[in-house]
C-alpha cells in the first residue's frame, strides 16, 4: 500500500460507523494504530464486490422447518457485522464520503483489532454468524448486512437501507471497541432524535438497546463500560447506521480488544459463543 493509501485507512479508521476509534464519547482516548494487516484483512474482495462498492446480497434465511411454536416465528431481524476484512486494501472505497444528516463520513472503515492483529472484522463476522444461527433455531428471518469478511464495505448507509428494506423488527450492529489499554467494559449505543427518519423509532431502539444491555451482562459476565457511557448505554446522532435506519436498531461495542484481558476472551471460540448468545437472548427479549 502507497503511503498516501495508509494515510487515507488512518483517517478512515476515526470516521467510524460505531466507536472502535476509542473517540466515541467523553473520556475516550484515540485507538492505537493496529498491528500490520493479517491475511485474512488483506484478501482481495471478489470482482462483483469490488466493482459496486460490495453490495453483495446479504444472506437472508428463516431457520429450516421454523414453525408457528417457534418463539421468534414471523420475526425479521437484521445483523449488521461491523466493517469487513478487505476494507484495509481498499481505502479508495471505504474513504468516500456518504451524508448521515447530520454530517459527511466516510463509506466505512477498518475497524480496531487486538495487539496481536485479530480483527475487529474477523470478531464480528463470526460472533454475527453464531447469533445469525441461534436466532434462526428460534425461527426468526435473519438477514446480514454482509456475506463474507474478505470483501469492501458495504457503505454505512447502505447497512442501514438493508435493514429497511427488510422491514426489520429489530437491527443489531456488532462493533468491539480499540480505546486504551486501561479501559473495559462494553456499551451499547442508541439513536437519538435527528428530524429525520430514525425519529418515530428512537423509544423502541431504546427498549430494544436496554434489553440487549441487560442480556448481554448476564450472558458474559464482563462489566459495564468504564469510560463511555452511563450503565453502558450511550446516545449518539453521528452515526449514519442509526440515523438513516427507519426500525428499531443498536449498535453493540462488545468490549475493548486494546485491553488484555478482554482480548483473551474475543480469541476464544467459547466465549465469542457466549456473546452471541447473550445478544441472541437480548434480541429475542425485547421482540417478546
Amino acid at each position: 500500500m502507497t503511503s498516501r493509501a495508509v494515510a487515507g485507512v488512518a483517517m478512515a479508521l476515526c470516521g467510524l460507523t460505531a466507536a472502535a476509534c476509542g473517540t466515541a464519547g467523553a473520556g475516550a482516548t484515540p485507538a492505537f494504530n493496529p498491528p500490520p494487516a493479517t491475511p485474512q484483512q488483506q484478501a482481495a474482495p471478489s470482482e462483483a464486490s469490488r466493482s459496486n462498492g460490495s453490495k453483495g446480497e446479504p444472506s437472508s434465511d428463516p431457520a429450516p422447518g421454523s414453525t408457528a411454536s417457534d418463539p421468534l416465528h414471523g420475526k425479521v431481524v437484521v445483523i449488521d457485522p461491523g466493517h469487513n476484512g478487505g476494507n484495509a486494501a481498499h481505502p479508495e472505497i471505504i474513504n468516500r464520503e456518504v451524508d448521515v444528516l447530520t454530517k459527511r463520513k466516510p463509506c466505512d472503515t477498518t475497524g480496531t483489532s487486538t495487539n496481536n492483529g485479530y480483527s475487529e472484522a474477523a470478531f464480528t463476522w463470526d460472533v454475527s454468524k453464531r447469533m445469525a444461527a441461534i436466532l434462526r433455531a428460534k425461527g426468526a428471518t435473519v438477514k446480514l448486512t454482509r456475506k463474507n469478511n474478505t470483501s469492501v464495505g458495504p457503505c454505512i448507509t447502505e447497512r442501514a437501507a438493508i435493514g429497511n428494506k427488510a422491514k426489520a423488527d429489530a437491527a443489531i450492529s456488532v462493533h468491539a471497541d480499540g480505546a486504551a489499554p486501561a479501559n473495559h467494559g462494553f456499551h451499547v449505543i442508541m439513536p437519538k432524535k435527528i428530524n429525520g427518519p430514525v425519529d418515530p423509532v428512537v423509544a423502541d431502539s431504546r427498549k430494544l438497546g436496554i434489553a440487549v444491555r441487560d442480556a448481554f451482562r448476564a450472558g458474559t459476565g464482563l462489566p459495564y463500560s468504564n469510560y463511555i457511557g452511563d450503565k453502558a448505554l450511550d446516545f449518539r446522532d453521528d452515526l449514519g447506521g442509526l440515523n438513516l435506519s427507519t426500525v428499531p436498531k443498536v449498535f453493540v461495542e462488545s468490549g475493548n480488544m486494546r485491553n488484555p484481558t478482554e482480548a483473551a476472551k474475543f480469541h476464544s471460540p467459547a466465549f465469542r459463543q457466549k456473546i452471541a448468545q447473550a445478544l441472541a437472548d437480548g434480541v429475542q427479549n425485547y421482540l417478546n
